[in-house]
């Protein structure tokens, strides 16, 4: 949805990328709001939050090496004392938009997996569930970054909206709330989905699937320039560019209209939700083949990768 051809270069090329202070930074907060609900209640302060931090940034060391590479020419440390202490300020902003003494969530870095009638299987991981005493499910997500312009949330709530849609596929429950915790602006955007909505999305997701199985199948994928090209790492071999995208890897077929979909889809992280039919607003593919997740790290930018036949998708 943000731009065919830079997905094909992620998930079908896998051409590396650099990893990002902004988007490593929301990883580490992510993690240290996840571990902060390991502690009773009483115990869940800014304090501990933040002395949560330098751990978690360890940890992140350890299971992902390419971060260090972001503070390779930071000998003194400055630069990177600096990124630590805005995740410090980025923690400790949440606690003026949530008070965590008063919740338990039901699950935290939930995954989730559902089958639609189709047979197209979407996947994803949710930051928080909160289930209610009467049984009513909330969804919360973490941002990092600022909350969008009003013209804009659209993109970040059809997330939200494709979370409750497996939600509601999984379970039978319409969750009661889509809440997104921006941390980087203070705010707190809340959605309560019906099942209308969940429907749309539905709709949405199948034809999307079908641009990116029709895309997958001819090697047709386009580039679709926005402000977001000045932070591609892929420059240098997109046509917009002057450059030449590498030999496409796959076998290039002819269309089979009367071909089913495929077994499993990605989850879309975020986009334009004015398509509610079957091909309405898709008129460019988001790629992949096989069994892809779609997950979030709120940091604005889309960031998917996958394996062969499985991976994930990060925005």
């Amino acid at each position: 949805m943000q731009c065919p051809l830079l997905y094909r270069f992620r998930v079908i090329d896998r051409l590396p990328e650099k990893p990002s202070e902004a988007a490593t930074r929301g990883t580490l907060v992510h993690s240290v709001l996840e571990r902060l609900f390991d502690a009773p209640a009483a115990e869940r302060t800014a304090p501990r939050a933040k002395s949560l931090i330098p751990g978690q940034w360890d940890r992140l060391r350890e299971s992902r090496p390419e971060v260090v590479e972001l503070f390779a020419d930071d000998p003194e440390g400055e630069r990177l004392a600096r990124w630590l202490g805005e995740a410090e300020r980025l923690v400790e902003r949440w606690f003026s938009l949530e008070d965590p003494t008063r919740l338990e969530p039901a699950e935290r870095e939930m995954f989730i997996e559902a089958e639609l009638d189709s047979g197209l299987k979407l996947r994803g991981i949710i930051d928080r569930v909160d289930v209610a005493p009467t049984g009513d499910v909330r969804i919360v997500d973490y941002k990092t970054g600022k909350a969008p312009r009003p013209e804009y949330a659209e993109g970040a709530l059809f997330q939200m909206k494709f979370y409750a849609l497996v939600v509601w596929r999984l379970k039978q429950v319409v969750p009661r709330r889509l809440q997104l915790v921006y941390l980087g602006s203070g705010d707190v955007v809340t959605y309560d989905p019906v099942i209308a909505d969940l429907e749309r999305v539905e709709r949405k997701l199948l034809a999307l699937w079908e641009a990116i199985r029709l895309a997958t199948e001819t090697g047709d994928w386009r580039p679709r320039p926005t402000k977001l090209c000045g932070w591609c790492d892929h420059q240098a071999v997109c046509p917009e560019f002057g450059g030449t995208p590498p030999p496409y890897p796959l076998p290039v077929r002819r269309v089979d209209e009367g071909a089913g979909l495929p077994g499993a889809v990605a989850g879309a992280a975020s986009g334009d939700e004015g398509g509610t039919g079957s091909g309405e607003g898709v008129s460019v593919p988001r790629a992949g083949s096989g069994e892809v997740m779609g997950a979030t790290s709120g940091e604005g930018a889309d960031v998917t990768e996958a394996g062969s036949g499985q991976g994930a998708g990060v925005a």
